[in-house]
Order: structure tokens, then sequence, then C-alpha cells
């Protein structure tokens, strides 16, 4: 057993002896204090090396206008064209215009870039949710309802829109999920891209990813999944009337190298919202130099109903700023973060970036 899980396996039974031996809360808390200045401190050993390839060995254009000579009429077409196992850096160069397409990137075309001609210019879009009915005549899923889907390593987009029209679901509503874009491989990189929907717009499932100067817009559950992911410049918009939460991040195991990372980013929009539901029981999510509006609840966080997730998630702030910022009513188990504790999460080492995206 190496060292760092045995300290780490420690650390968690001196939280739980705590609680059950009635020695008040004073214990507790340096119990957790400690876990939360461990888990600050993770290493990636999890993830192998990331060696990305940047120089482009073909560009293919996507036009919607069939006379264009040599380009393809739709995104899904230009992908198919490609070999089943792609190893090269391929531009997929898209045209202005709304492309009313679902499209699905398969597991070994690595190294895609999609390029659009901006992100008011160019839009993806579909409107499946959840319980919709696909061909097999089962319902889709969250997973399935994405408008773009992308399963392989080293993907990039630039520029470009991707939005689900499904409209917004009635408070309660089931099997409404509707994804706008699923990211379920490692090393991808989104700059500059826009992601619209309402509940679940953006399945950000598994992997290494980095988005960058990007707008994300839902009501709840929005930036969802397991990666690990920094979100640096972004703008986080809600479109709630009710309750809704910005992020439900799934990190279901101490030692899963997984979390959501948002550096310098602004927290606008409508209604009440949690910065996170802790949908698994570690779940992690760190606000860094952040803008917060006043739409943020004041307890800032929701444990999903489980009290026995205040003891195993990490939800920081570290000099955040705006009206819903103020520290002074969050639960008692979200923390505002040192600079020691806030140092891992807000550079590109929290996605070991320098290895796979010094060119970007």
């Amino acid at each position: 057993m190496s060292l760092k899980l045995l300290l780490l396996i420690v650390l968690l039974l001196q939280s739980v002896t705590s609680l059950t031996s009635g020695k008040g809360s004073t214990m507790v808390e340096e119990a957790y204090l400690s876990w939360v200045k461990q888990m600050g401190s993770f290493k990636h050993s999890l993830f192998q090396k990331a060696t990305n390839k940047f120089e482009p060995c073909l560009t293919i254009q996507v036009n919607q206008n069939p006379r264009v000579l040599g380009a393809f009429t739709s995104i899904q077409k230009a992908v198919d064209s490609l070999p089943q196992v792609n190893d090269c850096r391929v531009v997929i160069s898209l045209s202005a215009g709304i492309y009313r397409e679902k499209v699905e990137i398969p597991k070994t075309m690595a190294y895609i870039t999609l390029e659009g001609a901006g992100v008011e210019n160019t839009i993806v879009e579909w409107d499946d949710t959840a319980d919709r009915l696909g061909e097999s005549g089962q319902p889709l899923g969250t997973f399935g309802s994405a408008t773009f889907a992308v399963n392989s390593p080293y993907f990039i987009a630039k520029n470009v829109t991707f939005k689900n029209r499904a409209p917004s679901p009635p408070s309660g509503a089931l099997g409404k999920q509707a994804v706008a874009l699923r990211i379920s491989a490692d090393t991808a990189a989104f700059i500059s891209c826009k992601f619209i929907g309402t509940q679940d717009t953006l399945y950000d499932h598994i992997g290494r990813h980095y988005f960058e100067n990007c707008y994300i817009e839902g009501s709840v559950d929005f930036i969802f999944g397991n990666g690990l992911s920094l979100y640096k410049d972004c703008r986080l918009h809600a479109t709630t009337n009710n309750c809704g939460a910005l992020t439900a991040q799934k990190r279901e195991a101490m030692l899963e190298e997984t979390g959501f990372s948002f550096v310098n980013c602004k927290v606008t929009g409508s209604g009440a919202l949690y910065l996170g539901r802790a949908w698994g029981t570690f779940s992690r999510v760190v606000f860094a130099y952040t803008y917060m509006d006043n739409i943020i609840n004041p307890g800032g966080w929701y444990d999903w109903g489980d009290r026995n997730r205040d003891m195993t998630v990490f939800y920081g702030q570290y000099k955040c700023m705006g009206p819903g910022a103020e520290y002074g009513g969050r639960v008692s188990w979200s923390r505002e973060l040192t600079p020691q504790e806030a140092q891992p999460f807000i550079s590109l080492d929290f996605i070991n970036g320098y290895e796979w995206l010094p060119n970007l």
C-alpha cells in the first residue's frame, strides 16, 4: 500500500472516529481540515502522459451550400470521411450557418479540430431529451441526448456554438435532461465556444478538459459529470426562474483525481442558484477569482440530501467577488481556501495542461 493511500485512509478514519466518539466538533473540524490539506495537494498519477499533435495533416471544409466544390454539407459527413483510426491532426473548418444535426465523433478518431466562423455565426443544434425514444425504441437517456458528442482524445473546438434547443422543462419534470455537448474523452480543449441549453447543458463526462473564454448557459446542473476540468475566463449564465444549480460534479471515490475548477470566471443570470450539488459522494469544485452576481443561494452548496457527504465533498472559494460571493452564509462544510489549498486548482497544472496545451 502506497504512503499516499495509507495517509488518506488514516485521515478518513480520523474523521469517522471524531464523529462517533462524542469528543465534539473540534476534533471533527481538525480532521476535516487535515483532509482538505491533503486533498488539495493531489498529483495526477492515474492519468497517462499526454502527447498532443498540432500540425495539421488535413483540412476539411464544411459548407451547407451544395454548390461549394470540395466541401461537405454536414459535419457528420466530414467526420465519417476520415479513417476509422485517425492519428494526425485534422481541421474541420465550418462555414457560417446553423447546422441542424446530431454529431458524434467515435473513440478512434483522435486529433480533430473543429473551427467555426464565430459563435454568433456557426451553430450546431438539435433538440433531443433523455426521455425521447432512440432507434432502439428505448429512451436515449442523458448520455444519448447530446447534440454533439466527443468520444476521442485530443479534440479541440474553437469559435463554435453547441446548442440543445429543447424547451426549458417545468419544475420537477422527469427525463428532460437535454445535453448540448458531451465530452467523454481525455485531453480536450474548447476555446471561445458557447454551450446553450437548460437542464444538463454541458456533460463534462470523463477526462482532462480545458475551457477558455467560453459561455455556458443553463438552469439545473448545467455543468455536470466526472471530468477533471479547468474553466478559465468563462461566463456562466443561469436561466432559471426557480432554484437551480451550476455544477453537479460526480467524483465518487477519495482517490479519484477529478473535479472542476473555475478561475477568473463570471456567474450571472436569474433565479436562485447553488454553486454546486454533490452528485458524487466526493464531489470536488473550486471557484477562484470569480465574480458572482446576487443570484447565488447564500448557502452556496447542496449535499443532494445526503448529510454524510458533508464530510467528504471538497467545495471551496478563493478570492471571489461580487454580491453572491459573500462567504458568511455558506454551509459549514464548504471552505474559503488558503493560498496553499487553492494553489493546485488555479493553473494548468490542475489538468497537466503544460503537457498537452502549450501551443493553443
